[in-house]
């Protein structure tokens, strides 16, 4: 595909494009191989038969998903040259799909991401992450990514904290507050298949109490809120400071009781919140798939035959990641589309 450039930029169907969503070597990373089910065939392998008869069930579903999308299967340890080298990449990747920038949410702890991050400072952008915000030692970690690593922000997973969102534990909160950047976190189930379906944390309802007492800290709650859809849209109206992601295939929609697509969740909250709390990610993670363009162009034609402006289009799909992410200088290539 012919990379597309608007006043010496790349630009996809005259959009600047901000991918607010990318893991960096999934596979390496403890955190996501926790939550990766059957996605990766050398991830979550048991001792017992039972165990791996799970994880070939498991990994079988997760290939049916990719043959579905026409997306090859990850490659393996073979293909591994080290994180040098995959994050070069992701740079060929992002210019041969005109993608300007990508901020990725995990990549194997902090100071991996700190260093993936300087490898590409022009291109990349990069979040801490941890398991448990109310682990010991949370917050100075979280501080010290954000402070002396230059992290832009942090991504949780509610079904792996040991307390529920609306705990009294503010640490980590203060810290995102007190350094204006946005906590992402994700809720509903977790991983491919063989994941996490459920636990009394997954609700994004409980967000709610948290959002009100710190309302300068911008909550992201990735893929449309996954199966709690109702649950975010009653948040959102009670706190303008939660935002959503686009993030990943959103194949959750086919395993709601009520019929669901992702054209419905793009009106849904666009009617009711307007394009400034809506931001694109894709969730692009393995090679040889690299960016997942297929994710893109179908949100972008959803949105076009919506009837949405290009404005809105370009506050999707770029201003609003750009926003939280403090991009320095960040303006969409084509002048009219500022806000």
């Amino acid at each position: 595909m012919k990379p597309t450039e608007l006043s010496g930029r790349p630009t996809v169907q005259g959009l600047s494009v901000v991918d607010f969503h990318v893991h960096f070597r999934m596979n390496h990373d403890e955190l996501t191989q926790s939550l990766a089910g059957g996605q990766f065939s050398d991830c979550g392998q048991g001792d017992s038969a039972g165990q791996r008869a799970v994880t070939t069930a498991t990994a079988a579903t997760s290939a049916r998903w990719r043959r579905s999308w026409d997306f090859a299967d990850p490659e393996g340890a073979e293909h591994d040259h080290g994180w040098q080298a995959e994050a070069d990449r992701w740079v060929a990747e992002l210019s041969a799909h005109s993608v300007e920038h990508a901020n990725f949410v995990t990549a194997g702890g902090d100071a991996k991401m700190h260093e993936l991050v300087a490898h590409a400072p022009h291109r990349f952008t990069g979040m801490a992450a941890m398991k448990d915000p109310y682990a010991p030692g949370a917050a100075q970690a979280f501080e010290t990514a954000i402070v002396e690593h230059g992290l832009v922000g942090l991504k949780l997973f509610a079904p792996l904290m040991s307390e529920r969102i609306d705990s009294t534990d503010d640490a980590v909160w203060r810290v995102a507050a007190r350094n204006g950047v946005p906590i992402v976190i994700h809720f509903g189930h977790c991983g491919s298949a063989g994941g996490i379906a459920h636990n009394e944390f997954s609700n994004p309802a409980w967000l709610e109490a948290v959002a009100k007492r710190y309302p300068e800290i911008t909550f992201v709650i990735p893929h449309f809120g996954i199966q709690h859809v109702q649950e975010v849209l009653f948040l959102m109206w009670a706190c303008p400071n939660v935002v959503v992601d686009t993030s990943g295939s959103n194949q959750w929609v086919r395993y709601m009781a009520s019929k669901l697509t992702l054209d419905d969740l793009f009106r849904r909250f666009y009617e009711t919140m307007g394009s400034e709390r809506i931001v694109f990610g894709s969730d692009s993670s393995w090679f040889p798939r690299g960016f997942a363009r297929r994710y893109l162009v179908d949100q972008l034609r959803i949105c076009w035959e919506m009837g949405m402006t290009a404005s809105d289009l370009q506050n999707i799909f770029g201003a609003n990641a750009a926003r939280l992410l403090k991009i320095d200088g960040w303006m969409p290539a084509d002048p009219s589309l500022s806000a």
